[in-house]
């Protein structure tokens, strides 16, 4: 006996075809083959900081690879011996005001390549990039003279000045890709309601440059912060020094106290460390908005 198989019944015609999920190439490879290169990456990672705090909190002399007993005696050393609470607030110092400086001149100088023409505007952006190429030894020779007929060697004042030139091109060319991703109609409607240039742009432009303005300040108080070069170069009393100097104080020729040194370099990336992990959320967002063009 054959037994009749009935058709399949259609599909109505008002529901609508699924889309076939389109497999990806990365849904094919197995986790494995993720997680062991991260794995590794981050063990190779992890490592060197775990190397710095063992050096840091096991006793002088101690050959064991797990810090116990646990000790703070490097840090009290680094700190009170070594001078590293007066190398911070120096570089507290200098990072704030390069940060408060870099900030305002690229805000003025970012709006003004945003919302103005001019001839020699392309060449202007040109020779900001183009700064991008030199390296900051060339820049001690002329800062340095500069600074002597001044008579501003040995002041903060000189490696703030210094610190905020070599961020400028490059924190100008980011606030300027920020400022071109407001819409220029908002200003003109607060124009519209009475408000004048700056007015409108203290009111409507700068509270959305906040997440921009977040980013490029962060990294001009990272690099004022961690610079080596230009404090070791303008400053040459010890009590006006920073961090970076005070950490190539404690290596000698003879000898170089480990522990020390290692507790010296975990003061210096604390305070680095804790401004990112406050502002992460705003630098993400303030770089997602410099990379679309407006």
């Amino acid at each position: 006996m054959i037994t009749e198989i009935a058709p399949a019944p259609e599909r109505a015609a008002s529901e609508p075809a699924r889309p076939r999920k389109k497999r990806r190439a990365w849904d094919e490879v197995p986790r494995r083959h993720i997680y062991l290169p991260l794995s590794l990456y981050l063990l190779f990672t992890l490592i060197p900081f775990y190397w710095i705090l063992l050096f840091a909190l096991r006793p002088a002399g101690s050959t064991s690879l797990v810090p116990w007993p646990m000790t703070f005696d490097h840090f009290e050393k680094v700190w009170n011996e070594r001078a590293f609470g007066t190398y911070f607030h120096n570089s507290v110092l200098v990072g704030v005001a390069t940060l408060v400086m870099t900030t305002v001149v690229a805000l003025a100088g970012g709006y003004a390549l945003a919302r103005f023409d001019f001839r020699i505007k392309k060449a202007f952006m040109l020779a900001l990039l183009c700064t991008q190429f030199v390296p900051g030894a060339l820049l001690l020779v002329p800062l340095f003279e500069i600074f002597a007929n001044l008579r501003m060697i040995n002041s903060l004042a000189s490696v703030v000045i210094a610190e905020t030139v070599f961020q400028l091109p490059l924190s100008m060319i980011l606030i300027s890709g920020f400022i071109r991703n407001v819409p220029y109609s908002l200003e003109e409607a607060a124009w519209v309601d009475g408000c004048n240039r700056f007015t409108a742009f203290r009111i409507v432009v700068l509270p959305l440059l906040r997440p921009g303005l977040i980013a490029v300040g962060s990294f001009a108080f990272v690099h004022a912060w961690n610079h080596f070069l230009f404090a070791l170069m303008f400053l040459s009393d010890q009590s006006k020094q920073t961090i970076p100097v005070g950490l190539n104080t404690l290596m000698s020729a003879d000898s170089v106290d480990l522990g020390a040194l290692a507790a010296g370099g975990i003061i210096a990336a604390v305070p680095v460390v804790i401004v990112f992990a406050f502002i992460q959320k705003w630098l993400i967002t303030g770089f997602s908005a410099g990379a679309v063009k407006g």
